[in-house]
């Protein structure tokens, strides 16, 4: 069996902490750098959920795509909610390791694996990293369907294939209009707007879309958005970096047993639609 600093050495090789934005919080959070790796657990949030589910499966490591720690912190003690977390990891003999914006613009990473998750080949970055001189690396990807889809089949597709959510999935725009190329990106996406515009693509697809960037994007165009639930649209990369995982233990020969938690832990649990008319405005037009 591995050290967990082998594992980590090949965690590191895939997401470069170095890559990570400057605000950001990666790399090993707890863990013995000489203890023995033999089953690893990757989910998305480093929560009470998916740390019991790593204690129940016996799991040496638990690999995360959000910090635990973003903005730092004064304690670990118990009585928090991190601090529980943090306990219940160093009782059990569990590390946790982080890789957030280090994986978002990796290639393959977060966006790949939800334009892969979708059935949509990749074209390029939507925002290229200037470091990467071939050119594929970079924030979100645009992508094209292996056939045009209306703005409906494309959100259909997109509330099959992503895990269900109470969210679901909610769109801006004509549903009927043609989705020949689509802008996805994993995660929080509205800050992106001007590159998507730039990008020329039909739709763009990502999580947490707010009232004021839409309003203002669907103004400036007739581009289409689709807004799915932040932990659907990131937990594809679980399944790719788990792979990616097990592909490094075939070539080394380290029979590590690689798994991906299916623990929802979005944190919305109904949804509850809006009647087809309302007392206070009447039907609608």
């Amino acid at each position: 069996m591995p050290r967990l600093s082998e594992v980590i050495a090949a965690l590191d090789a895939l997401w470069p902490a170095e890559r990570a934005e400057s605000w950001d919080a990666v790399g090993t959070v707890v863990g013995e750098p000489d203890q023995e790796v033999s089953r690893v657990l990757f989910a998305v949030d480093p929560v009470q959920e998916t740390v019991d589910e790593a204690v129940g499966l016996g799991a040496d490591l638990l690999v995360t795509h959000h910090p635990l720690y973003l903005r730092g912190t004064t304690t670990v003690a118990a009585s928090t909610f991190k601090g529980r977390v943090v306990h219940t990891l160093i009782k059990n003999d569990i590390a946790l390791h982080v890789a957030h914006t280090n994986a978002d613009t990796a290639d393959p990473g977060v966006s790949d694996a939800l334009a892969g998750a979708l059935d949509l080949n990749v074209v390029r970055p939507l925002v290229p990293d200037p470091s990467d001189p071939e050119g594929r690396r970079g924030l979100g990807r645009v992508c094209e369907p292996t056939h045009p889809l209306t703005v409906r089949e494309l959100a259909a597709r997109a509330a099959e294939l992503l895990p269900a959510t109470a969210q679901g999935i909610r769109v801006a725009g004509d549903p009927e209009a043609t989705v020949r190329t689509v802008a996805v990106s994993g995660g929080s996406g509205d800050s992106l707007f001007d590159h998507v515009r730039a990008a020329g693509v039909d739709a763009f697809l990502t999580a947490d879309l707010r009232h004021h960037p839409v309003s203002e994007a669907r103004a400036h165009s007739p581009l289409a958005l689709l807004d799915a639930a932040h932990w659907a649209t990131e937990w594809p990369w679980c399944e790719l970096g788990a792979a990616q995982l097990d592909e490094i233990s075939d070539r080394h020969g380290w029979d590590l047993r690689v798994h991906v938690s299916k623990t929802v832990t979005d944190p919305w649990t109904a949804h509850v639609a809006s009647a087809p008319t309302s007392s206070a405005m009447g039907a609608p037009n």
